[in-house]
């Protein structure tokens, strides 16, 4: 005798309904893999872009050491009459610049920390990390009135611990989707084709006012004329996460920008 099956038409529905809801969520949550809610994240984060259809842009400097370069790149905002930028700064460089510092704030600028020591905070026991990052929090009160809520670690490095540990400070940590590689001294036209090329609505754009970088003064007119150009606003780094969604890339340890220690 041949076995037989009986199929019943209802549960063969709902299997097909169940499995056809699980495709559809597999769909959606790889579509939007890259969209990631500031607030919504499970775990901490480092910001490079925001995903937006406004044509919006976020300048951002570090600054580590020096004074050559910040007056000229202050003077040519300033004549440019872009009041939304980002700057990040390290405290040392702060606590012996204090007439540039107040400068910046007197302009109105965002200030974020750069950090204290100069180092990769990866290499950092966990109770090290807090001391810079608190340290750094400190002096840039201290000088500037206010704690700042962003911060940019030193050579763009970090790991898990680090951002867990900028998370419970209440910071977030601000990385970068074009980089202008002004640190490299490139050339004055490869900075301005690098920045005007690859910016997108979103995007953060690192420069530096450091004196090691050369050429950035130089540049910053024609990318700010160019991008205006093209359309684009400059916000800064706080209001372009205010106004949208965090486009976050996977949480990898960004471990090896050691040439920057060096330039910056």
């Amino acid at each position: 005798m041949k076995p037989f099956f009986v199929i019943n038409g209802r549960r063969v529905k709902r299997i097909f309904l169940l499995t056809l809801t699980l495709l559809l969520s597999l769909a959606v949550i790889w579509i939007e893999k890259d969209n990631i809610s500031v607030f919504a994240m499970q775990s901490p984060t480092a910001i490079y872009s925001v995903p937006t259809e406004r044509k919006v842009v976020a300048l951002t400097f570090d600054i580590s050491w020096g004074e050559k370069r910040a007056e000229p790149i202050l003077e040519i905002l300033k004549n440019k009459g872009v009041e939304n930028v980002t700057f990040f700064l390290s405290s040392p460089w702060s606590k012996t610049h204090p007439e540039l510092v107040k400068k910046i704030v007197d302009e109105g600028y965002e200030i974020g920390s750069h950090g204290h020591k100069h180092d990769n905070y990866s290499q950092y026991s966990d109770a090290e990390i807090r001391k810079q990052i608190m340290t750094a929090d400190g002096i840039l009160k201290e000088m500037t009135g206010k704690s700042p809520t962003l911060i940019r670690t030193p050579n763009g490095d970090f790991d898990k611990r680090v951002l867990k540990i900028a998370e419970e400070l209440q910071y977030k940590v601000i990385q970068w989707d074009t980089d202008s590689l002004d640190w490299k001294n490139p050339g004055v036209n490869t900075i301005i084709n690098r920045v005007v090329t690859k910016a997108h609505p979103g995007d953060i754009i690192l420069l530096h006012a450091s004196d090691s970088c050369k050429q950035t003064h130089e540049a910053l007119p024609v990318i700010i004329d160019q991008l205006r150009a093209k359309g684009y606003e400059f916000v800064t780094v706080s209001q372009l996460i205010d106004q949208t969604e965090t486009k976050s890339k996977t949480i990898e340890d960004k471990i090896g920008w050691n040439e920057l220690a060096l330039l910056e």
